[in-house]
């Protein structure tokens, strides 16, 4: 595999092309940022911790009959094989509690648990902010089929459920988690795109409920990489992996 030309430089990941036209190279980055771009630092050694677990969690799903664009790991800690996609402009982000800005939208205590599994449909555009979207807009701007989004709620239900019950057993509750979609390259089917982990998701330890994830950065809660190795830890052995 030869990773070629720097096809997208993003915030907090870099996509290299390959000799390969359906494949690509995912690298990230030690930087994160929050606020739609607002916020950003830089802590040493985040790229790695945020790939390996992306890789745990993207791997599992494969692993359970969800289709990702994730193939593999490389030798480089940072980087990850995947499959090459053509962008859905959409994101369904699964509820295990109400947090953050859907708390404070609704007029809820932070890490309200409702009696349901909430999903929000988001128009992922940063010019916009990310907005909420109902359905009918997003087949109104050609963003998806009706057929498509149940799809995708679908997906989403479903990958939900397992990382809810994987991160259960490694101790970490579920309290959110973004979820992107893209058309995939080899098969034009629509599979999670982008990454999965505390950058995406909002994970509390079970005992504690201290925050292991970008919600450090974002409340001001200190370095927020000795949190982040303790989810890789904390799944390696829930996983049994070396």
């Amino acid at each position: 595999m030869v990773k070629d030309k720097l096809i997208f430089n993003g915030n907090e990941k870099q996509v290299f092309s390959t000799d390969d036209p359906c494949q690509v190279i995912f690298r990230y980055k030690d930087v994160t940022t929050a606020f739609h771009g607002v916020k950003r630092a830089r802590f040493a050694g985040k790229g790695a911790l945020t790939s390996q677990i992306s890789a745990i969690l993207l791997g599992y799903l494969n692993d359970n009959g969800v289709e990702t664009h994730f193939i593999r790991t490389l030798g480089d800690e940072r980087e990850q094989l995947c499959r090459m996609i053509e962008i859905i402009p959409l994101e369904v982000v699964f509820h295990n509690r109400i947090s953050g800005s859907l708390a404070s939208k609704l007029g809820v205590e932070d890490g309200f648990k409702p009696s349901n599994t909430i999903l929000d449909l988001c128009y992922n555009n940063d010019e916009l902010g990310d907005p909420l979207i109902n359905r009918d807009q997003a087949v109104a701007l050609r963003l998806a089929t009706y057929q498509e989004l149940d799809g995708m709620y679908d997906i989403v239900r479903r990958s939900g459920q397992l990382l809810t019950d994987l991160l259960d057993r490694a101790g970490i509750e579920l309290v959110d988690a973004k979820f992107e979609f893209g058309r995939a390259a080899d098969t034009g089917a629509i599979i999670i795109s982008d990454e999965i982990s505390p950058d995406t998701c909002r994970m509390w330890d079970k005992e504690t409920g201290e925050r292991l994830d970008k919600d450090r950065f974002r409340l001001d809660l200190g370095d927020l990489v000795p949190s982040y190795g303790i989810v890789l830890e904390k799944l390696k052995t829930a996983l049994d992996l070396e």
